[in-house]
């Protein structure tokens, strides 16, 4: 559905985008992750056709944002990180201004319009002025300016950073149906800009880490956890943990102890835990229990981020 092939922007001598080759497939959630001025809203803009590329190309299902633009922007809802939306106006007549800017008739526009006021929880305020609004209800009512035209394509900048943890877990359930296609509709594609590494992990299929506007890591949170390892937390007998320690289970990695009873062993494949647990058992290591722990998406994007020299990228 979305394409990216060299994708490249520079502004003067700073390039916010090097060379990002990316696909992202219909109905899938692409999550962008990475610290500010890694380049995940420049890529936002580039796609929605905002920005013209220095180099490379974008096609959204064919078509180029930059000279098929009408076309795009019919099938493109964009969130930007700031809500988009007009505090002169009340909340109803922001969504009938959108409308009119689509040509949607009020038949098929005003039934929309009030279930997303709905199910965005804004309906008891919708005829009172947005400048009245708190932030995340300014968020909530610029999310339901990107849907009410029922976009194949959404871009989301930061969609849930100003909201509270109720308005928070709305728009994630929210953002989920609508990938899914649950509630009506075809599966939407998604493009999830965020800095809520566990909100990444829930949403999204696979996310792209970057890093100065090139991808450092690619894949579904469990690939990537997958290729960092898990850690390996045995309980031991504390008289014995001088011993564990001594053995270096793992061939290159040098275990470390906790709390005075516990041993733990960084980046070990799964398929190696019980061997390290038969290793220890036969050097008279008394053991009381192992936990096996995989990395979760913030490990992996803070080892990434510590870890210059690593790219890991698992496409499927």
């Amino acid at each position: 559905m979305l394409l990216l092939e060299g994708l490249t922007r520079d502004f003067g001598t700073v390039r916010a985008v090097d060379h990002l080759d990316l696909g992202v497939r219909r109905g899938e959630v692409l999550g962008l992750l990475g610290h500010n001025g890694a380049g995940k809203t420049t890529t936002i803009r580039l796609v929605a056709g905002l920005l013209t590329p220095t180099a490379g190309r974008v096609r959204m299902d064919g078509l180029n944002p930059v000279t098929d633009g009408v076309a795009v922007r019919r099938r493109l809802g964009v969130l930007p990180a700031n809500a988009a939306v007009d505090d002169r106006l009340t909340g109803r007549q922001n969504l009938r201004f959108t409308a009119e800017l689509f040509d949607l008739p009020h038949v098929e526009a005003d039934p929309r319009l009030d279930g997303l006021l709905a199910h965005l929880q804004l309906a008891e305020r919708a005829d009172e002025p947005a400048g009245t609004y708190s932030t995340g209800m300014r968020q909530r009512l610029s999310l339901a300016r990107v849907l009410l035209h029922d976009p194949e394509v959404l871009l989301l900048d930061e969609p849930t950073a100003s909201l509270d943890p109720v308005a928070a877990r709305l728009v994630r359930d929210m953002i989920a149906e609508l990938a899914a296609g649950r509630g009506g509709g075809d599966a939407r594609t998604v493009v999830l800009s965020t800095h809520d590494l566990d909100e990444a992990q829930r949403l999204c299929d696979r996310v792209a880490i970057l890093e100065h506007g090139r991808i450092r890591a690619l894949g579904t949170p469990a690939e990537l956890a997958g290729a960092w390892g898990n850690d390996v937390v045995i309980e031991v007998q504390p008289d014995d943990l001088a011993a564990a320690l001594a053995l270096e289970p793992v061939a290159g990695v040098v275990a470390q102890a906790e709390n005075g009873r516990h041993l733990r062993v960084p980046g070990v494949a799964r398929a190696e835990v019980p061997r390290i647990v038969h290793d220890l058992s036969a050097a008279g290591v008394r053991i009381y229990g192992v936990d096996v722990r995989g990395p979760s998406l913030e490990d992996v994007y803070l080892r990434l981020h510590t870890d210059t020299t690593t790219t890991t990228e698992v496409d499927r």
